[in-house]
């Protein structure tokens, strides 16, 4: 035989891999994925959220100058085939803007969606962040404050009460009570966005830095009275002390709810509330934010439809590290309960058969997928996946009409219980 050198193929990698900020989810970690999003999506049911995607492709032109500069500079741009500039959606907040624009006569309003899709960013990866993530939205649109600010911080405590999660901090603040502090401090206009960014900070670094950041920014006599007027502060703004109160009557805990009143977010479009979620034992950052945006379907549109909206973002792939640390994600199994062996190409037709029937029964099934393996082996393949069970039909148990059922976890290992049909759907539908 001719020995052959392995070539590369021509425009493919020497070493396979992802790219940097990109991942693959392999089943275990898919699944934890899927158990977090199935709980968030059942308290989005019961508080009669409507499901909606949109597309991964936007024009640029929809996205840019919606965010605020830094936040465009992390957006993929490109042009496709066609010539047209294209960009990959940054976040969910300004597609669904577009969505009502674009079907204003066909939803109705009020309109409370969720929407889970991927958003990318063309940042710097770093622990807790990549450049494509699962991106989780709700959002109540044609309804101004306080009640849907308050549903909205309901319904994020009832999702990670429903994770499991006791302990969430809600921090809360009013976007224009801090505009109106850097107005008293005499911040220029043109600046107070810029100042809002440097103040979100205060959770992540020194005061000092902080205040020479912004300092540099608007001056070290304005950046000292923001300072002043902010520690003094301690009372919401009376719209946020309306919502906390509405917020308590359905259902949130005074404990989880935190005036913060610094905190900024970072995006342009907030007009209102804002609010970021933290896990106090995950040091990763927030595990959700969100806020009231109200001026940003109306620019969308040129001023044709003005909807006031408010919502938020989950980070799932946050919450999902959140939990794993919190040991609130049950063990990951295979999605089927029981493995049915082919014993030997012989008795290939009763294995098949097993198969159809518990299937048609309801009962989740994997066959495995060869006639040529020994028994011992596929043991051992449902042993590393995971199976509760195995059935087996032998040579003894097609003579007699029935099935073995071997108990992967049973301490004492045996050939397993010889049962009949009935019996072995009786005991895996129980």
């Amino acid at each position: 035989m001719t020995k052959a050198k392995l070539q590369t193929i021509k425009g493919s990698p020497r070493k396979l891999q992802t790219l940097r900020g990109f991942r693959d989810f392999l089943p275990e970690e898919a699944r934890k994925r899927q158990y977090v999003i199935g709980k968030i999506v059942e308290v989005f049911e019961y508080y009669g959220f409507e499901p909606l995607e949109t597309p991964t492709l936007e024009y640029q032109e929809v996205l840019l100058g919606k965010y605020g500069d830094e936040a465009d500079k992390l957006i993929f741009k490109f042009e496709d085939e066609g010539g047209r500039k294209v960009a990959l959606r940054y976040d969910q907040t300004v597609p669904i803007a577009r969505v009502l624009v674009q079907y204003q006569n066909e939803i109705p309003l009020p309109f409370k969606r969720y929407q889970i899709q991927p958003a990318f960013r063309a940042e710097k990866p770093q622990r807790g962040r990549f450049r494509e993530f699962l991106q989780c939205d709700a959002d109540i649109f044609a309804a101004p404050p306080p009640l849907p600010d308050a549903e909205i911080l309901a319904l994020l405590s009832a999702i990670y009460k429903n994770l499991g999660v006791n302990n969430l901090v809600i921090n809360v603040n009013d976007r224009q009570q801090l505009f109106q502090i850097l107005e008293k401090a005499g911040v220029s206009q043109n600046k107070q966005l810029r100042a809002t960014q440097i103040l979100d900070k205060l959770d992540k670094k020194d005061q000092d830095q902080v205040a020479k950041d912004l300092s540099a920014v608007v001056g070290q006599t304005e950046a000292d009275t923001v300072f002043r007027i902010i520690a003094r502060l301690k009372l919401p703004s009376s719209e946020l002390a309306e919502i906390i109160k509405l917020a308590q009557k359905l259902g949130v805990d005074e404990k989880q709810l935190q005036y913060i009143p610094y905190l900024a977010r970072g995006l342009d479009y907030y007009t209102g509330l804002i609010m970021e979620g933290i896990i106090p034992e995950y040091k990763s950052g927030s595990v959700f934010g969100g806020g009231r945006f109200d001026q940003l379907i109306s620019q969308l549109s040129g001023g044709k439809v003005d909807l006031p909206a408010v919502g938020f973002s989950i980070g799932i792939d946050r919450t999902v590290a959140a939990l794993d640390q919190l040991g609130l994600l049950p063990k990951q199994k295979s999605a089927a309960q029981v493995l049915i062996t082919v014993f030997s190409q012989g008795l290939a037709d009763e294995s098949l058969a097993l198969a159809t029937t518990l299937r048609d029964k309801g009962i989740r099934v994997e066959l495995y997928p060869r006639l040529d393996v020994k028994l011992d082996k596929q043991l051992k393949y449902a042993n590393k996946r995971g199976f509760p069970y195995v059935l087996i039909i032998g040579e003894k148990e097609a003579k007699q009409n029935k099935v073995r059922l071997k108990d992967m976890n049973a301490k004492v290992k045996t050939e397993g219980k010889l049962l009949s049909l009935d019996k072995v759907i009786s005991l895996l539908r129980s």
